[in-house]
């Protein structure tokens, strides 16, 4: 049995498929569409997806495919100029479809070298076009008009990057392997083990909402960061309820719990603990230095030029978005694997996020104004990407109003 045949052949699959309709999106409403963006290859993935979408009453599943060796050949073919162009009438069109009540799911597996070997200057110019365009989209996601989710699936080049020592068919097995245990699909009721997992999470964010930080430290090798937490700010993490009405977790899998921190309150040095996979670039040790809550220092070993061009897409670029918490004992970490893929890096380790902010991470978030949102300390930007700083030697503490120092976390876990 060849390896195609032995993943459509998986029962598991299947669950996946159901994990991702009925935890990941919380299920539909009786006639809403679905939007889903996928690579090519997944096209297995997609079809159960699809399948599952519409008996939980989908009246319309429109799937917009990738595929690596088309972005190649604008690399190597295309005019310059098109660099700095990206198909906005397509992200108006997803931007429309959401407004119109459209669910939106991501099937992710993207090749993390993909781009190594272009211009990293037209990567980050065709990165920064999409983001301006995708940005109307993007605004209603993390604002949670909608439910959405993502949801991974193990192509060929993904499996290569984890597993560089292994024959292909070898490391999509074992990639397979991975992902089914960190999605739960692999436990004898997932939707139960789900279910529990949510519980934990949520006790979790309502004691860090009820402590009302101001801050929060993190010290460790390269790292002495003090990240201000926004005004009335309060933690997510596992479900959450859209503006739809339907809860549901919008990562699959996810070890998180976040809040907002105050755009203009991040002091201090901080260091990468994992690459970053960054529009077909992996960034590695990235180093950067804030100051009234701006990064004015940024470095990397590799991918600094796309790091440099990332970071100044807009004002809100270099400010952070995102704050998260995750334990160095949560599943994805103590798989031992570098996935070179934020949706599980991030979930290995606790992050930062650059760029756009959530406004549902407020205690009072229903009604917010674009005004408010900033007056809080909220930061707007065409990007929001995370990128992992701890690790087993980071400490956490939480910091109070009066400058008291509580201890959070230790060798990586909570106190």
């Amino acid at each position: 049995m060849d390896q195609q045949t032995a993943t459509t052949a998986d029962p598991r699959l299947d669950r996946l498929a159901e994990i991702a309709v009925q935890v990941g999106l919380g299920g539909l409403h009786p006639g809403q569409e679905l939007v889903m963006t996928a690579s090519v290859e997944a096209l297995p993935l997609v079809r159960r997806i699809t399948e599952q979408a519409y008996k939980a009453g989908a009246s319309q599943v429109t799937t917009l495919f990738s595929d690596d060796e088309c972005a190649l050949a604008r690399y190597r073919f295309a005019a310059d100029g098109s660099f700095d162009v990206a198909p906005g009438w397509m992200y108006e069109g997803m931007a429309a479809a959401f407004r119109g009540g459209a669910a939106r799911l991501a099937v992710v597996g993207e090749d993390p070298n993909l781009l190594a070997g272009q211009d990293p200057e037209k990567v980050a110019r065709a990165n920064r076009a999409r983001s301006k365009a995708y940005r109307p989209a993007l605004e209603l996601i993390t604002a949670s008009a909608i439910n959405w989710t993502l949801v991974p699936f193990a192509t060929p080049a993904w499996a290569r990057a984890v597993f560089p020592g292994l024959p292909e068919a070898e490391a999509v097995a074992k990639l397979w392997e991975a992902l089914y245990a960190s999605t739960r699909v692999d436990r004898a009721d997932p939707k139960a083990a789900w279910a529990e997992h949510n519980a934990a999470l949520m006790a979790r964010r309502r004691m860090l909402t009820e402590r009302r930080f101001r801050a929060l430290r993190f010290r460790g090798p390269g790292t002495d960061l003090t990240v201000g937490l926004a005004d009335n700010h309060a933690w997510m993490g596992g479900l959450s309820k859209a503006r739809n009405g339907i809860t549901g977790n919008p990562n699959i899998p996810t070890e998180e719990v976040f809040t907002t921190p105050h755009a203009a309150m991040t002091e201090g040095t901080v260091a990468a603990t994992k690459p970053l996979a960054h529009g077909g670039t992996l960034i590695r040790d990235i180093r950067v230095r804030f100051a009234e809550g701006k990064i004015v220092e940024a470095h990397a070993s590799t991918g600094e030029e796309v790091l440099r061009t990332m970071i100044s897409t807009d004002e809100g670029a270099r400010r952070l978005g995102e704050v998260a918490l995750v334990p160095h004992s949560s599943p994805i970490s103590q798989s031992g694997l570098l996935f070179f893929n934020t949706l599980f890096d991030e979930n290995a380790a606790s992050h930062i996020a650059l760029g756009q902010a959530y406004k549902k991470c407020f205690v009072d978030a229903e009604g917010m104004t674009d005004a408010q949102f900033a007056e809080r300390g909220g930061n707007s930007s065409l990007i929001h990407v995370d990128w992992m700083i701890g690790s087993a030697e980071v400490e956490l503490d939480g910091i109070g109003f009066d400058g008291s120092a509580t201890p959070l976390m230790r060798q990586g876990e909570w106190v």
